[in-house]
């Protein structure tokens, strides 16, 4: 499949699913789907897990993720390993979907919440799960061999 229709795919996900969530629920409203799992709409002003939130203006977090991206980019196209390339992809897809998010709201929506009784992870979003993924890869890729393609 062509890289850019996976880039547009994954990232329409991430954000169409964003629309939604923050059409129809109000700020902290959350749905219950089952003992696990709700749908809360989350307005994240900071970075991971809020941090820096109403510290650092929206405009400068915005640029600070350009730049690592940048620098991403560069990393993707420099590696000799095709699994950590495709890492960096997965990766940069979702740090633009958050910025493109950002830059248009001010914020990153999140609405997935995990929980187990009173324990709660802090909600996140589809491009959270790509960057996490992608992270995850990445550290498996540091064990493939390079090929030299």
């Amino acid at each position: 499949m062509n890289k850019f229709l996976i880039f547009f795919i994954l990232i329409s996900l991430d954000l169409i699913t964003k629309f939604y969530v923050s059409s129809y629920l109000l700020i902290n409203q959350s749905i219950k789907i089952n003992k696990f799992f709700d749908i809360i709409y989350v307005q994240n002003f900071g970075v991971s897990f809020g941090l820096f939130a109403n510290i650092i203006h929206y405009w400068l977090l915005v640029i600070i993720a350009i730049l690592v991206v940048l620098l991403i980019i560069y990393l993707m196209v420099t590696s000799n390993k095709n699994f950590e390339k495709i890492s960096y992809f997965i990766i940069i897809i979702g740090a633009a979907s958050n910025i493109v998010d950002r830059a248009i709201n001010g914020y990153v929506i999140d609405f997935i919440s995990l929980h187990y009784n009173n324990f709660y992870w802090p909600a996140f979003n589809f491009a959270d799960i790509y960057i996490t993924v992608g992270i995850i890869m990445l550290m498996i890729s540091f064990f493939i061999k390079p090929t030299n393609k």
